[in-house]
């Protein structure tokens, strides 16, 4: 049995963003949540794929491969994860019972050198692979905040996310193995990228605040959460 901490999760680190344009109907649709829709934009749907490197200083130290796609419920936005996975049992476990986030074990390497991969336990090549180049920092470290969509047993579970960070050019190349659990991107390039230097972010909700999203009427906007007060060990 693992533990973890009870949420909301502040955390810490690096997040390396690419965005694709993926045909609406290749999308997987095992995870979707009750009343959650992909958006199209002529046939496609926005997809962002992100490497990130959480560091010693937050809740967790861990790191992550997650896939989400951008859609809504009614006209609210709600990205929704797809498919993730991490190198901390501790995390799967949390994101999965806190939040529904289907996040699986996978081993990950070249991380910190730019050139990072992922790999499941048994597999002979990696899934995801990337070749990343950081450009220039961009002034200012501006708040992001966004509620995320998921279905925790059967039911909709929405949870809000607040960061800060400074914002990089980023210069992307990813591989997905076509017969693996991204091939749904394979073949694919991103139409822009960037990196989220430095963050400090707060997922997910206190438990009194969850309680009141889940009075009759209430949805996750009913709170948005301050930025988190932390000093990345970045």
């Amino acid at each position: 049995m693992t533990t973890y901490p009870p949420e909301p999760w502040t955390l810490v680190g690096r997040m390396d963003l690419s965005t694709f344009l993926v045909p609406t109907e290749d999308l997987p649709t095992a995870t979707w949540p009750d009343g959650w829709r992909p958006l199209v934009l002529g046939g496609r749907t926005p997809v962002g794929a992100a490497w990130v490197d959480y560091a010693p200083g937050g809740a967790m130290s861990y790191r992550e491969l997650l896939v989400a796609v951008a859609g809504r419920i009614g006209a609210r936005v709600r990205p929704h994860i797809v498919a993730i996975w991490v190198d901390s049992p501790a995390s799967r476990d949390g994101g999965r019972e806190l939040w529904g986030i289907p996040k699986g074990l996978a081993r990950f390497t070249g991380v910190a050198e730019g050139t990072p991969e992922m790999a499941l336990e048994g597999a002979d090549r990696p899934a995801a692979s990337a070749v990343l180049r950081h450009g220039r920092r961009l002034p200012g470290r501006p708040r992001v905040g966004f509620t995320l969509a998921q279905d925790l047993d059967g039911r909709r579970c929405e949870s809000p996310v607040s960061s800060r960070a400074g914002l990089g050019l980023l210069s992307a190349q990813w591989s997905f193995d076509p017969d693996g659990p991204l091939a749904f991107l394979a073949g694919h390039r991103p139409v822009v990228s960037a990196t989220l230097h430095d963050f400090a972010m707060l997922f997910g909700m206190t438990p009194a605040d969850r309680a009141r999203v889940s009075q009759p009427g209430g949805h996750a906007d009913v709170r948005r959460q301050e930025s988190p007060h932390v000093d990345p060990a970045r």
